[in-house]
């Protein structure tokens, strides 16, 4: 196979869909997703896909479904889950769940995926958001993974170096997807997709750290929506 293989986790809607999309014309790509038709699906909609479907939060699941990887160029986690609410009203289980999918899983995924991308010397892309910059009222655990999974971001930049991997941080601000649309139900507040990233305007900017020659790195970006 000549074309350089990428995992993108959640790339069956939303931000990592786009990714895909994104990816497609030079890329064979990996779908990952928890639902086997879902990933089924949009595999189909690709000329060169295979699917990578496993529960995130099992590492059994996830071991297996590494296990069938002989060939990796590069990562992007997309995959995550939207927690909100006030730290006097989450509970221990609402911390945990959303620490597991948006910190602990990516850390897991990223661990087994190592000796294939050393061996590519590829790149790993995270997901973050613009929460792992900042935080407010309501948004702290949302905050506290997106910032945990800053901190995981640059200490594996750190530890890659000498491998020859690549490490990027992308810190969307707000996005047109179905978690923006929850997010406006929870705030009481009217979607209005217009005021909004949109998916692809994120995925060019996965791209770039993928396709930026080797000579550079996109270590982190941040990016906002534009005038309107």
């Amino acid at each position: 196979m000549d074309l350089p293989v990428v995992l993108i986790t959640g790339g069956t809607r939303g931000i990592g869909a786009a990714v895909a999309a994104a990816l497609a014309p030079d890329h064979h790509l990996l779908i990952g997703g928890r639902s086997a038709d879902s990933v089924a699906a949009a595999v189909a909609a690709y000329p060169s896909a295979s699917g990578f479907v496993a529960d995130l939060a099992a590492p059994e699941q996830v071991a297996s479904a590494v296990a069938g990887i002989d060939r990796l160029d590069a990562v992007v986690h997309s995959a995550g889950i939207l927690g909100s609410g006030s730290v006097e009203d989450l509970s221990r289980g609402e911390w945990r769940k959303t620490l597991e999918l948006n910190v602990v899983a990516v850390a897991d995924l990223t661990r087994e995926l190592l000796p294939l991308l050393r061996a590519a010397r590829g790149t790993v892309v995270t997901i973050n958001s613009g929460s792992g910059l900042r935080s407010n009222a309501g948004g702290g655990l949302y905050s506290a993974s997106k910032f945990a999974l800053r901190a995981f971001t640059d200490a594996l930049r750190e530890e890659e170096r000498p491998h020859g991997v690549r490490v990027s941080g992308i810190h969307p601000g707000r996005v047109a997807t179905d978690m923006q649309r929850e997010l406006k139900q929870i705030e009481g507040e009217e979607y209005d997709e217009s005021l909004y990233l949109r998916p692809e305007s994120v995925a060019a900017a996965v791209r770039l750290a993928l396709t930026i020659g080797r000579d550079a790195c996109i270590e982190e970006l941040s990016i906002r929506p534009g005038p309107r």
